[in-house]
Order: C-alpha cells, then structure tokens, then sequence
C-alpha cells in the first residue's frame, strides 16, 4: 500500500509539471471591446507558426512559443505580441500588447472554429456588393470621405474601405437580414464595424477599442477619391527632392546625389515601419526591386518612427527588412509627424500620409508623386495600381541619363 502511494505520488508529480499544449490547427478569437462589443478574428495555429485570416489574407507570425502555461504570438513587424494563456488545450485567453507596459486588448479564443461572427449561416437579404460612398465622422462632427467596396457570396461579405491616405485593408464578415458585420486583425489594431442597410442607404460604427465612428454610406458605382498624384505636390519653383538622413543600419549619411543614384530612376517613398499601409508597400516593393533593380532603378525609404531614436529605428526597420527581404537602402528620417516629414521635406507642399511616394527620373526631376497606398485588399484597384507603377517606371528609365563627367564625379 506504501509501495502504491508513492508511485501515485510521482505520477501526479510528473503530471503537474507537464506542459498543457493548444491544438493545432483553426481557432477563433473575440476581442473584448468596451460597452460589451466584441471583434472576432480567425488564426490557423501550425507548430512554432500562426497565420492570421482575413478574407483572401494569411498574415504569417513566425516564432510562436509556449513557456509553461503561456503561448506567444509575436507580431515582430508591428511591435507587437498576442500574450495567452492555454487554459486548456482548446481555450486560450489573453491580451493583444504593443509594449511591455501595455495592458493591452483582452482576448479569448476557442480551438476547432472556422465562423466569424455567427456559428449558423445567417440570410441576407440585402447586398453590399459594389461601391459606396462612405463618410466616417466622429463625435464632434469632424468627418472624412471615403469609398468602400465589397464582395458578397450569400451571406459572407468581403471588402474594405479606400482612403486618400490608403485602405483599411482586408475587411471580413457577415450579412444577417438587413444588418452587415466586418472585422480585420492582421497584428495591428482590431477592427469591428457594424451596421444596416436601408435600400441603397447605409448606417453604421467604426467600433474601435477606444472609442468609436459614425458610418454614413449611399451606393454609387461611381464613387472615387481624389486624384493620388494630385493631393502632394512640388512648391512652386522646385522640380527636385533634397535630403540626407543617415542609413538606419550603418549610420552613413545618404542623399539623391550619392553616385549610386546618379543616372538612375529613383522611387522615394515616406514610410513607417508602423503603418500596415507601408507594410503593405513594402511587401510589393521588395521582390520587384530585385527584379528591376538591374534597368537602372533604385529605390530609397525615408521611414519617420514612433520615437526619435536611431537605435529604436534600427530595430523596428530590421524586422521590416527581414520580413519582406528588402534590399533597396533604407533611412532614418525622424519622427512619425506628418508636419515634422513635411518640414524636412521642404520642396514638398505637405506630407499628407505614410506612405508618400515620389517618382524621379534619371536626370533627377520628380515627375510624380502620390499620396496614401492602394494595396491587393482592394483587388482591382491594386491591380491598377501595378500597373501604373510598372508604366510610370518604365517611363522614367526612358528618360535619357545626363552625361557623367569621368574626371569630376559629373559636378
């Protein structure tokens, strides 16, 4: 009987110490809004990866890992972590954190759960399919126009919303009777929206943990946003850029007239390494540089970062580079402000977005610039998008390149 209480005593021992681990495989999250809302978004858990489901999106988290009862999601590129604890091997519950000291948006999730927003396929009985005009305003009155255009299959519904400043993103959800539900989380902020349609009306929230905006909408299939290429511009007189912002990895100091970009087209974009809409550039610039760079084209990002800190800078830019592969130069130009960007950017009227992106030809004349980021969330104008850089591009490079002089460096 001694013999029989000792061994139950090492198992139950053994057994205490052994790590609870989640299931692999689909998962649903809510997070916990104020007032009682919640943001539901899908993940797929695959070993040390999780990937992040939004519509058509799968944005990869590598380096998943599990210390004792706690699973951590990093998300490196946006500073940011999903901190859980695996209540068991089917519950985990937690908070979405931007730093240590944050305490961040509470979550919880529940293994083997593919829904959105409802378990039982709701009817629809209307349709958000095609483009409305949208305006978002807040509680004082101050609003902001926008396009929004939408995909609808029965009663799923997929979309975003277009901005002059860039899009929401991949947008995912449901329609139920007359009301409609979105969401998106892609490891930056959560997103939830909610509203109703009333014949080719529409009404609704911009839900977001700290506070939230009215939706005003009517369909149109005509909706558009101001030019892009017509909201920055150059002062009158200028026709070139002048910078020098020192290199965030080395520190070198870097302008337009280095002779690595003499003679050559020059993409400039104004990012942050913050901004999902930059992120979003960069996933397209990084493989097309390495398959353009060698038609005499290069690339330069002048990143503005949420502290002025060149050690800070160089850490969020080293994920930015190693997520996407980027070869083309990147700098440290400051802060992340808009009037600061402007101010160190004095041929420009105004910086009016992250990201800003200006096109110079060989002879180093800007010949366009364009304002905010149409990303492959928005489907056909993403591929409109491509194709006018491709265009404008190749127009740059047939620009004949002035003549180097040898024996001065072409001064």
């Amino acid at each position: 009987m001694k013999k029989l209480t000792m061994i139950t005593a090492l198992f139950g021992a053994s057994f205490a110490q052994a790590q609870v681990a989640p299931q692999q495989g689909h998962w649903r999250g809510s997070f916990a809004f104020p007032a009682g809302q919640e943001a539901p978004f899908n993940f797929e858990l695959k070993g040390q990866t999780a990937y992040l489901l939004n519509g058509s999106e799968r944005f990869e988290l590598k380096g998943v890992t599990q210390k004792g009862d706690s699973l951590f999601f990093p998300v490196e590129v946006y500073d940011a972590v999903l901190a859980a604890k695996i209540d068991s091997p089917t519950q985990l519950s937690g908070a979405f954190k931007r730093n240590v000291a944050d305490a961040g948006i509470p979550f919880k999730a529940e293994f083997g759960k593919k829904y959105r927003f409802f378990e039982v396929t709701p009817v629809a009985n209307i349709s958000l399919k095609g483009k409305w005009d949208v305006t978002i305003s807040d509680d004082k009155g101050n609003g902001r126009n926008v396009v929004g255009v939408f995909e609808q299959v029965g009663s799923k519904l997929t979309g975003t919303f277009l901005t002059t400043t860039g899009d929401f993103r991949y947008l995912e959800g449901t329609v139920k009777g007359e009301a409609f539900f979105l969401s998106a989380f892609s490891g930056s902020n959560p997103t939830l929206i909610k509203g109703k349609i009333s014949g080719n009306e529409l009404t609704g929230e911009f839900i977001g943990f700290r506070g939230n905006q009215l939706l005003k909408g009517t369909r149109n299939e005509k909706a558009a946003l101001p030019d892009a290429y017509h909201l920055t511009t150059l002062k009158e007189g200028a026709s070139t850029l002048h910078f020098s912002f020192p290199d965030a990895f080395t520190g070198k100091t870097v302008s337009l007239k280095d002779p690595k970009y003499q003679g050559k087209a020059v993409i400039v974009t104004v990012l942050g390494s913050w901004c999902p809409n930059c992120v979003d550039e960069a996933q397209f610039l990084a493989p097309w540089y390495k398959a353009n760079r060698a038609r005499g084209v290069e690339i330069i990002g002048l990143s503005f970062e949420r502290k002025n800190d060149p050690a800070f800078a160089k850490t969020r830019l080293e994920a930015l580079k190693n997520r996407f592969g980027i070869d083309y130069d990147l700098l440290f130009a400051g802060v992340a402000d808009k009037k600061y960007a402007s101010s160190v950017l004095p041929e420009l009227s105004e910086v009016l977005s992250f990201p800003t992106t200006i096109y110079i030809d060989r002879t180093g004349k800007v010949t366009k610039i364009h304002t905010g980021y149409t990303g492959p969330a928005t489907g056909a104008y993403y591929e409109e998008f491509v194709k006018e850089f491709n265009d404008d591009v190749n127009q740059l490079l047939a620009t004949e390149a002035p003549k180097i002089n040898a024996a001065t460096g072409g001064k």
